[in-house]
């Protein structure tokens, strides 16, 4: 059992950007009984002056320091510049300005030696890591994050092994801002991989979930909508799933055939939450909205 959460301001490209960090938080705190071994959140829509915004991490938490100076040095190499840069133990927040091609600069961080790669993008980034939201907001300062949308996971491990590689959301290497977080299990992984492998894509985890993102990822840039990216999938994946993706201009979310996960969502002119729980909802709107219910092979998307 895993909770998801989405959120999205339809206006916020026209009026400035709201504190999606904040209430994420809060919505992934409601759901916390859902999962507390680790927590995730893609912030989207961020305004940065850089081209773009990468997160990387290492497990070598003793040498943390150099593994990290080492992912700037390949920054370099390729031809990126670091303009600014923030570490929090074993994390790496950098803004770039590069203008290469997004493959190479991820392909050259990723042969970095104890170098993993949580995101690239031109406006969102993925933070994750073990424990709640909560202790999330504490260590990674989650509420002054401010943007126009995002998606989050609050996960409890039932195959994978509790740890910040497999923690959602999962970013679609090596496109830039498609993150995707899921609740449920992929029957046919093995097969889906191996076919996604053979058309030259690259996987950072054995996670399902990682799947879902760069099948989505590879639709989308064979000249795709989104809409039609997520019923595509409907076909392609098999067995019980309910998840969200988060793309540079919006969100999306898909049920499969059983529409076994729950699922809800209250819109409003303004604004859009999606929850495994309406709990989650509530931390966002405080008057009384009609709520929805996706059902069997349904998918709908949103744009800021």
């Amino acid at each position: 059992m895993c909770g998801i959460s989405g959120l999205l301001y339809k206006n916020d490209r026209k009026r400035g950007q709201s504190s999606i960090g904040a209430d994420l938080t809060k919505m992934l705190d409601s759901m916390a009984h859902r999962g507390k071994d680790s927590s995730g959140f893609t912030i989207g829509g961020e305004d940065i002056p850089d081209d773009y915004i990468i997160r990387v991490w290492t497990e070598d938490e003793e040498h943390a320091k150099d593994v990290l100076a080492r992912a700037e040095e390949s920054v370099a190499k390729v031809g990126g510049v670091v303009n600014t840069k923030h570490a929090v133990g074993q994390f790496l927040r950098m803004t770039v300005n590069y203008e290469g091609e997004v493959p190479d600069l991820a392909a050259a961080l990723l042969k970095t030696k104890g170098v993993e790669v949580h995101s690239i993008g031109e406006s969102s980034e993925v933070i994750k890591d073990v424990g709640t939201a909560t202790d999330m907001d504490h260590k990674h300062h989650l509420s002054k994050y401010r943007g126009t949308h995002g998606i989050g996971h609050v996960r409890m491990a039932t195959e994978s092994k509790v740890d910040i590689t497999h923690a959602h959301p999962f970013w679609a290497y090596p496109f830039p801002d498609i993150t995707v977080v899921h609740n449920g299990q992929l029957t046919n992984y093995h097969k889906l991989k191996r076919h996604l492998e053979d058309n030259g894509h690259h996987f950072q985890t054995h996670n399902d979930s990682e799947i879902i993102s760069v099948f989505l990822a590879d639709t989308l840039s064979k000249g795709a909508t989104l809409e039609e990216a997520l019923k595509e999938s409907l076909t392609a994946l098999d067995g019980t799933f309910t998840y969200l993706v988060s793309t540079r201009d919006g969100i999306g979310c898909a049920k499969d055939k059983w529409a076994a996960k729950p699922l809800v969502i209250m819109e409003t002119e303004d604004t859009v939450a999606i929850a495994s729980e309406e709990v989650a909802l509530r931390r966002v709107f405080s008057e009384e909205i009609n709520r929805v219910e996706p059902q069997e092979n349904e998918v709908m998307v949103w744009s800021v």
